[in-house]
């Protein structure tokens, strides 16, 4: 299986998102999925539409892409966040 590019995107490209990067981190070393994980601000996600495989986020976006968008707001709330680990693992087995 070939490394997956999974970006991580909130607002701003810090808080939010290391708590995904990290749980995502977590979640493919449990697997063995090898992943390329990219921290990011939501505004700079067009920058990887050629490379991305994933694109897990704490913001709101419209805007479609060439790859699965997961919201991860539920890492924020705290409600819900077994069923997004989910949702990203099925993703990065694919």
């Amino acid at each position: 299986m070939s490394k997956k590019q999974v970006l991580v995107a909130c607002g701003a490209g810090i808080a939010t998102s290391t708590v995904v990067n990290n749980a995502i981190e977590v979640m493919a070393k449990e697997n063995k999925i090898d992943v390329d994980l990219r921290q990011i601000k939501i505004a700079e996600v067009g920058a990887y539409v050629d490379t991305a495989d994933l694109l897990v986020t704490t913001a709101m976006t419209k805007k479609e892409y060439p790859f699965p968008v997961i919201n991860a707001r539920s890492f924020l709330t705290g409600i819900g966040t077994d069923e997004t680990k989910k949702q990203i693992l099925e993703e990065l087995k694919k």
